[in-house]
């Protein structure tokens, strides 16, 4: 197989914690608010769901697979600035446009949501605001993290920090299928798709994780956490 060569899609949704805060299987934004009701919409696998410069009217929230956000730096590089998981919202950027472009990683369902009603309801409703305050947080955090993450860590402890990250986020079981290919993690952690590759070919060699077939692995969360922590 090589290196870039997409695996097949997750076999079945799995639903984690924050997911389930955030009403993933209902039509509302926030659980206990009918006022946020959004507007289904299915994208296919590398389907563009909104453009950089865009005029920023809406917010979304992952139903179903996986969304990459990106820019493409001046000498045309391309910079992975997040993925979007099922019940995570993405979209809510500060300013009239959106910064960066955002593509279905495969065949993804969202919810749509009108970014001035959003602003609207939090007006009027304290519990929206600090539910949405609570999202602006978080994101803020895991961005800084992402910073530290680049600026300080060794290409093995990007990778097992990255497969740790997304194992909590669905569901913190310890085995899930990655829905993003090694080109999309090279991007994102700023390393070459080479790299990635032997690292996860350490990871393995060290039984760290190991790979069950197509994109599915199983981590030994253990020896994870102790790569990161060192």
């Amino acid at each position: 197989m090589s290196p870039e060569m997409a695996l097949p899609p997750v076999s079945r949704p799995v639903v984690s914690p924050r997911a389930r805060a955030t009403g993933r299987d209902g039509a509302g934004l926030f659980a206990g608010c009918p006022d946020l009701i959004g507007t289904p919409s299915a994208y296919a696998r590398e389907e563009e769901i909104f453009g950089e410069g865009e005029e920023a009217e809406s917010v979304y929230r992952v139903v179903q697979g996986a969304v990459r956000t990106h820019k493409v730096l001046s000498d045309g590089r391309r910079q992975i600035t997040g993925f979007h998981l099922p019940g995570d919202l993405f979209g809510f950027d500060q300013g009239e446009t959106h910064r960066h472009t955002a593509e279905a990683l495969s065949g993804t369902r969202v919810l749509t949501f009108k970014r001035r009603q959003i602003e609207r309801v939090a007006a009027d409703r304290a519990e929206v605001a600090c539910q949405l305050w609570s999202l602006a947080a978080r994101a803020l955090r895991h961005a800084q993290d992402h910073m530290l993450l680049l600026g300080r860590r060794s290409a093995v402890e990007r990778v097992a920090a990255f497969l740790l990250d997304v194992d909590a986020r669905l569901g913190g079981t310890g085995t899930f299928d990655l829905p993003m290919t090694r080109r999309d993690i090279a991007d994102y952690l700023g390393l070459t798709i080479e790299t990635v590759s032997r690292t996860i070919s350490q990871l393995e060699g060290e039984g760290a994780l190991l790979r069950t077939g197509g994109r599915q692995v199983s981590l030994r969360r253990g020896r994870m956490h102790r790569l990161v922590e060192d």
